[in-house]
C-alpha cells in the first residue's frame, strides 16, 4: 500500500487554493500547498479584494438581512439560459457558510459592503447594498519571516506601493485637497508606508486583495499548512479512476489520500487555449499573473475532464490601458472607477460614445467589441477635461497635487488645447469628437445623458461623485486643456474552466465525477455562466468554492492508507 505524505495537495495559491487549503487544515487535514512561482497569492493579491457572498453574516450584523430567493431571482434574470441551478444553490448555500466559517475560526476577518449595489440595478432581484464583504486591513508584521512568500501588490493599482481600499479609504485620497478630515487620513497613511518603505522595504499596512492573502497566510500558517514554493506539477496521480496525488517536474511523486485542489489561476496567458477563444485576443491585455498559463485545465484533461467553452464570455473583462513605465518595463492598468465619474466620456476612432461608460466594466468591453467591426482595432478612448483630471485622475494618472506631466512626456496621456487639437493628437475624427462632446454637454448642464442614461441605477450612482448634483454621474466636459487615454480589451481572469458540480469536484466529459480530484479558482469554470452580476463575482466564488473543496476533501473516505 502506498505511503501518503499529506491528506491533501493544493495547486496554487489564490484565493481558491488558500481557501481550500485552510479550510481542510482547519477540519483536521494534513496540508500541502504547491506554487510554481517564489511568492503566493496569485492574481488574487493584484485584486481589489472583494467578495460577492449574498447572506454573510457581516453584513446581516450590519443590519441587512435577506435568504438566498432575491440573489437566486437576480442571477437567474442575468444569467438567463446559461442558468446552473445546482451549482448557483450550492453557491448561495455555502457563500454564507464560508464567510461564517472563516471569521470564527481563522485569522481571516471582514468589512461588509454595506452599500455596495448589484450591477443591473433594473433587474429584478437586485441588490442595493449587503451581498459583499472585503478583508480587514491588515498588519504585514504579523507575518513574520512568512511575509517575503506574499506577492507585493500590482505596481499600477497601488500607490508607490501602497494599497488603497475602496469605500472611506479611496475617497479620503480623492478629496484630499477639499477636506481637512481626508488630507490628514491620506498623510497618515503615506506617511506610515514612507517609514514602512525605509525599514521593511515594502508596504506594511495591507489592503484589498493583498490583505486577503495575507490573512489566508497568516492561517496557514497557524493551522501547519505545508507551504512549497518555485514547484511545478507535471501530471496528475490516479489509481482506478482516483486521483492521489501528484508527480513533479523533477519526478518526485507525492501522495494525497483526500485528493488534489487545482487551483492554478487559470489560462489568462495562455497563448494557444486564449486563441481558440477569446474574441480579438491579440489586442487582449490580461491582468492576470503571467504564471496563468491553464496548468490546472491540462492536468485534468490528461485524465478526461472536460473544459466547460459554452459560457456566455471566456473571461471577466475588464478595460484596460498600456502603462510605460520610465524604467522600461510595461504594465496594464485596469479602468475601473474613472469611467463611472461625472465629466468623462468613452468614444470611438469616429468620435462617438458607444456605451454608458458608468455601466460594469465587463460591459464596457463587451460594448466596444460590438461597436468595432471584426478587422479594425478594438480601441476606445476616454476623454475628460483639465477639472476632471484634477479632481479625479485618469487611468494610472493621479489627481491632484500628483504632477501629470511625466505621463504626457511618456506618451500615455494625450492632450490639447481644444477638443479637436485632443482628438488629432489621439487620431479620433475631429468634428466627430466635437459634435459628440457638445452633445454631451448639452445634456450634463442638465444633469443628463439622454444617449445611455448614465446616473439611472444605484450601482452607477455609487460610481459617481455625491457632491456632483443633480446627476454624480454626468458633469460637462469644457475646461480646456483636455485630456484622453487609449483603452482596450483586456480582462482580470478567466471565466472557462473545468466543468464541475455544486461539490467542487471536476466533472469527466461524460459527466461523471472524477474521484478525488477538485478545483477552486479559474480553474473552476464560472458559476455564473460567463456574466458579471456585481463586484467580487470572481473572489465570491473562489473563495466559496475553495471551502466547499476544503469541507468536501475532509468529509470524504479518501483512499486507504
Amino acid at each position: 500500500m502506498a505511503r501518503h505524505d499529506y491528506d491533501l495537495l493544493v495547486i496554487g495559491s489564490g484565493a481558491g487554493g488558500m481557501a481550500a487549503a485552510v479550510t481542510a487544515a482547519a477540519l483536521g487535514l494534513r496540508v500541502c500547498v504547491l506554487e510554481k512561482t517564489d511568492v503566493l497569492g496569485g492574481t488574487t493579491a493584484w485584486s481589489g479584494g472583494w467578495i460577492w457572498a449574498p447572506g454573510n453574516p457581516v453584513c446581516q450584523r450590519a443590519g441587512i438581512v435577506e435568504g438566498p430567493e432575491g440573489p437566486r431571482t437576480y442571477l437567474q434574470a442575468v444569467i438567463g439560459n446559461h442558468f446552473d441551478a445546482e451549482k448557483v444553490d450550492a453557491f448561495l448555500t455555502a457563500a454564507p457558510q464560508m464567510v461564517a466559517f472563516f471569521e470564527t475560526r481563522t485569522a481571516l476577518q471582514f468589512e461588509p459592503g454595506a452599500a455596495i449595489p448589484d450591477t443591473y440595478g433594473h433587474l429584478p432581484g437586485a441588490g442595493t447594498g449587503g451581498r459583499s464583504v472585503i478583508a480587514r486591513p491588515y498588519d504585514a508584521r504579523a507575518l513574520g519571516a512568512a511575509l517575503k512568500l506574499l506577492r507585493p501588490p500590482l505596481r499600477e493599482t497601488s500607490f508607490k506601493g501602497m494599497t488603497i481600499q475602496a469605500g472611506a479609504d479611496l475617497r479620503a485620497f480623492m478629496t484630499m485637497t477639499r477636506s481637512w478630515p481626508s488630507f490628514m487620513h491620506a498623510t497618515r497613511r503615506v506617511l506610515r508606508h514612507m517609514r514602512d518603505m525605509a525599514l521593511h522595504g515594502r508596504g506594511m499596512d495591507l489592503r484589498n486583495g493583498n490583505a486577503l492573502i495575507a490573512r489566508l497566510l497568516r492561517s496557514a500558517l497557524d493551522l501547519g499548512v505545508d507551504l512549497r514554493t518555485g514547484v511545478t506539477v507535471f501530471a496528475l496521480l490516479a489509481d482506478g479512476g482516483r486521483v492521489t496525488g501528484v508527480r513533479l517536474a523533477d519526478g518526485t511523486e507525492i501522495r494525497a489520500a483526500k485528493g488534489v485542489v487545482l487551483a492554478t489561476g487559470g489560462y489568462g496567458h495562455d497563448a494557444a487555449r486564449r486563441a481558440a477563444t477569446f474574441p480579438r485576443d491579440a489586442e487582449h491585455l490580461s491582468l492576470a499573473v503571467p504564471s496563468a498559463t491553464g496548468d490546472g485545465l491540462r492536468l485534468a484533461e490528461a485524465l478526461g475532464a472536460e473544459v466547460q467553452a459554452d459560457l456566455a464570455r471566456p473571461a471577466a473583462f475588464c478595460p484596460v490601458s498600456r502603462v510605460r513605465w520610465p524604467d522600461g518595463s510595461e504594465g496594464v492598468f485596469p479602468h475601473i472607477i474613472d469611467r463611472g465619474k461625472p465629466g468623462i466620456i468613452g468614444v470611438l476612432a469616429d468620435g462617438r460614445r458607444f456605451c454608458n461608460e458608468g455601466l460594469g466594466y465587463h460591459d464596457y468591453v463587451e460594448e466596444l467589441l460590438r461597436a468595432v467591426p471584426e478587422g479594425q482595432p478594438a480601441i476606445s478612448w476616454l476623454v475628460c477635461d483639465h477639472r476632471f483630471i484634477r479632481r479625479y485622475g485618469l487611468g494610472i494618472v493621479r489627481p491632484a497635487p500628483v504632477p501629470i506631466g511625466g505621463w504626457i512626456r511618456a506618451g500615455y496621456l494625450q492632450t490639447g488645447k481644444t477638443i479637436e487639437e485632443l482628438a488629432r493628437a489621439c487620431g479620433i475624427d475631429p468634428a466627430g469628437l466635437a459634435a459628440t462632446v457638445a452633445r454631451w454637454n448639452e445634456g450634463a448642464r442638465r444633469g443628463e445623458d439622454p444617449e445611455f442614461h448614465r446616473g439611472t441605477t444605484p450601482y452607477m450612482r455609487l460610481q459617481g461623485d455625491p457632491e456632483v448634483q443633480p446627476n454624480p454621474n454626468v458633469a460637462p466636459i469644457d475646461r480646456g486643456p483636455f485630456y484622453a487615454v487609449k483603452v482596450v480589451p483586456g480582462s482580470f481572469g478567466t471565466f472557462s474552466g473545468l466543468r464541475t458540480n455544486g461539490r467542487a469536484q471536476v466533472l469527466r466529459r461524460d459527466g461523471t465525477v472524477i474521484d478525488g480530484l477538485y478545483a477552486a479558482g479559474t480553474d473552476n469554470a464560472s458559476v455564473f455562466g460567463g456574466f458579471y452580476p456585481a463586484g467580487g463575482i470572481n473572489l465570491g466564488p473562489a473563495m466559496t468554492f475553495g471551502f466547499v473543496a476544503g469541507r468536501e476533501a475532509a468529509q470524504s473516505r479518501g483512499a486507504p492508507n
